[in-house]
């Protein structure tokens, strides 16, 4: 995985308030949150590796004109991210189930937003 990739998983991760704070598993530190869609729990390792299934979501999708901002990016275990490109992001930008689907997601980014603490 790219140093940028990691870097954009941790900034996500310091912006979402479901990854509490830093602890201890196997050794070395991770993070533990949840998938913006199910809330199953997500682990990602102190340097932005996930460990098990945790993706990047695209809320808008990048077929739709989404972009890499972190208010438009969270972390979603595969599963659910999968689903969402196969069942949703192929559809027409004015989609009602599309809409409905981006609305939901951007409601849940915008209550889980925390502003980074500044290094």
């Amino acid at each position: 995985m790219s140093r940028l990739k990691r870097r954009r998983i941790l900034s996500i991760v310091a912006t979402d308030s479901t990854f509490a704070r830093a602890t201890v598993r196997g050794g070395g530190e991770v993070w533990v949150g949840k998938c913006i869609h199910c809330n199953r729990k997500l682990t990602v390792a102190a340097n932005g590796e996930p460990i098990g299934h945790a993706t990047i979501e695209h809320i808008i999708p990048r077929t739709h004109g989404g972009d890499d901002q972190l208010e438009n990016l969270a972390l979603a275990c595969a599963r659910c991210n999968t689903e969402k490109g196969v069942r949703h992001d192929v559809r027409r930008a004015d989609d009602p189930k599309l809409t409905a689907v981006v609305e939901r997601l951007q409601h849940r980014r915008r209550e889980r937003w925390r502003d980074p603490v500044p290094t």
